[in-house]
């Protein structure tokens, strides 16, 4: 049974990774998953201060991967429509079956958001949604480095604990 868990586990670790760039998978809470599923293990014993400090980063990441691109709206320079076109386009982007719809749509939600704000300053409105994919970005990169920091615990404790597992 640990043999099974351990490859669900990996599988969940390799799949968040993957997550977190994808945005229909959630990759850090994917990543979790595939702790939790070691820590499930006859061999490992269980580490509740992990799990426990893992699953607040993973609320913290999932919370701020919504709020990221928002605010690099408004970073540079965006109205609250563009904040509204930033979100509402990342949610269209997401459920579209468009390629690459979760980098264009916000960036194109928070171009219209400001167009419709105002008409003739295509300038602020071209800004506003560069902030908004550099925000994307930024919050593809975070989810990226935790599920990678969770990819090399996993790793570590199952080489702890190798001589139980194997």
């Amino acid at each position: 049974m640990d043999i099974v868990l351990l490859i669900l586990g990996f599988s969940c670790m390799i799949t968040g990774v993957f997550g977190s760039f994808l945005p229909v998978l959630p990759g850090p809470s994917i990543s979790w998953i595939g702790l939790l599923l070691l820590y499930f293990t006859n061999a490992v014993p269980a580490n509740y201060w992990i799990l426990g400090i893992a699953l607040l980063i993973t609320v913290v990441i999932s919370v701020l991967d919504y709020v990221i691109p928002s605010r690099g709206t408004k970073k540079f320079g965006g109205s609250t429509y563009g904040i509204w076109g930033t979100n509402i386009g990342l949610i269209i982007g997401i459920l579209a079956p468009i390629p690459f719809g979760f980098l264009l749509g916000p960036f194109v939600g928070a171009f219209l958001g400001e167009l419709i704000f105002d008409s003739k300053d295509h300038k602020r409105a071209w800004k506003a949604a560069t902030g908004s994919f550099i925000g994307l970005l930024a919050s593809s990169f975070m989810k990226f480095v935790v599920c990678v920091i969770y990819l090399g615990l996993f790793l570590t404790i199952l080489w702890q604990y190798k001589s139980e597992l194997f």
